[in-house]
């Protein structure tokens, strides 16, 4: 499976449909980008598993300032709909396969749960913090 554009309109059905997803924000007239195309292309071939898709920063302004991307190439790396990885530059070819390898060896459920764990912290003052103790003083 070759590289996917990917667009405002089936942004989040990417991201949703699938548990692995490598992003790279470029635009055509950005040389590093032109240069790191062909890398990420050729990535892809080898990792039938993982969505590989590309955001013309261009064309998909309101995508790239969502993600705030300021330089490009940047490179996001979502497993389960969450961010785990975000890094502007050019990769080499062996870099990008370390991402990978490292981000496959993620445990999801350790991340789900601090991502949990991050919300329910910030969503309310009050509470939040003080439920582990109480327990365990009667």
């Amino acid at each position: 499976m070759a590289t996917i554009e990917a667009t405002k309109a089936n942004f989040e059905e990417l991201i949703d449909g699938n548990s692995f997803v490598i992003v790279d924000f470029w635009a055509p007239w950005c040389a590093p980008c032109r240069a790191f195309g062909p890398i990420f292309e050729e990535v892809s071939e080898q990792h039938k598993d993982i969505v590989f898709a590309k955001i013309n920063t261009e064309v998909e302004t309101e995508l790239a300032s969502h993600f705030q991307v300021r330089s490009i190439p940047t490179l996001m790396v979502f497993r389960d709909q969450i961010i785990l990885f975000a890094q502007p530059g050019s990769l080499p070819r062996k870099a990008l396969e370390e991402v990978i390898d490292q981000v496959r060896a993620v445990d999801m459920d350790e991340v789900r749960r601090e991502v949990a764990e991050q919300t329910a912290g910030h969503d309310h003052d009050c509470c939040g913090h003080d439920h582990g103790d109480a327990d365990h003083h009667h």
